[in-house]
C-alpha cells in the first residue's frame, strides 16, 4: 500500500469535506492541514468502526428497511444476537448500562464514567466477536468455525499455565453446577458434556 504525502493526505480531506454529503453544513474552526499535522506517520485502520458507522449512515438516510432506524439497548453480545435475529437493523449500547453491570470493574456505578475506562471498548468487542461467529455460522463454518476460533486455542493455552478450565474452576462453575442438578432433579444441561473434553471444568 502506498502511503500519501502529507500534500495528498491534506488533498484527500479537503475533497472529501467539500464533496461528502456526510459533512454537509459541519462548520470546522481547523483546517485539513492541521489535521494531517497532527496525524502519526502510521495511520491504524478501524475496519469495524468505518463499516458500522458508514451502514448507520446509510440507514438513517434513507436505507433503513422500515424509513427508520430504532434499536433495543444490548448489555451482553447475546442480547444483541437476539435483536438482530428479531430484525432490528442496530444495537444501542448505553453508557449507563455498562456503568450498572456491564463494566470490567465487575462493580456497580453511577453513570459519571467513574467505571474503568475499558469497559466500553470491551463491551463493544463482545459484541462484534460474537456477530463475526455468526457469520462464520451463516456461511457454512459451523461447528469446524467453533473448534478453531474457541476450543483450540483454549486447549492450546494450558501449555502458558492458564486454561478456559481453569478460569471455569476459580469461579465455581463446579458449585453452580450442583446447585442447579439439585433445583433441576438430578437432572442438568451440562450433563450433555458427560465424558467430553469440557467435562472437567465443572469440577
Amino acid at each position: 500500500m502506498t502511503q500519501l504525502t502529507r500534500e495528498q493526505q491534506i488533498a484527500a480531506l479537503e475533497k472529501d469535506w467539500a464533496e461528502n454529503p456526510r459533512w454537509k453544513g459541519v462548520k470546522r474552526g481547523y483546517s485539513a492541514a492541521d489535521v494531517v499535522r497532527l496525524r502519526g506517520s502510521v495511520q491504524p485502520q478501524y475496519t469495524y468502526a468505518q463499516n458500522g458507522a458508514e451502514k448507520l449512515w446509510a440507514k438513517v438516510n434513507g436505507g433503513a428497511k422500515k424509513g427508520y432506524v430504532n434499536a433495543f439497548g444490548a448489555i451482553t453480545a447475546g442480547q444483541a444476537m437476539q435483536q438482530a435475529k428479531a430484525g432490528l437493523e442496530a444495537v444501542y449500547l448505553s453508557g449507563w448500562q455498562v456503568a450498572a453491570d456491564g463494566n470490567t470493574s465487575e462493580t456497580m456505578y453511577p453513570d459519571q464514567s467513574l467505571y474503568a475506562y475499558d469497559s466500553v471498548p470491551t463491551m463493544v468487542r463482545r459484541i462484534n466477536n460474537t456477530f463475526k461467529f455468526a457469520h462464520a455460522y451463516a456461511g457454512g463454518e459451523g461447528m469446524k468455525h467453533y473448534v478453531e476460533m474457541v476450543q483450540e486455542p483454549e486447549f492450546a493455552a494450558r501449555e502458558q499455565g492458564y486454561t478456559f478450565v481453569s478460569h471455569q474452576q476459580e469461579v465455581g462453575a463446579g458449585y453452580f453446577d450442583d446447585v442447579t442438578t439439585v433445583i433441576q432433579g438430578g437432572s442438568s444441561s451440562v450433563k450433555a458434556l458427560t465424558g467430553s473434553t469440557e467435562e472437567e471444568q465443572f469440577h
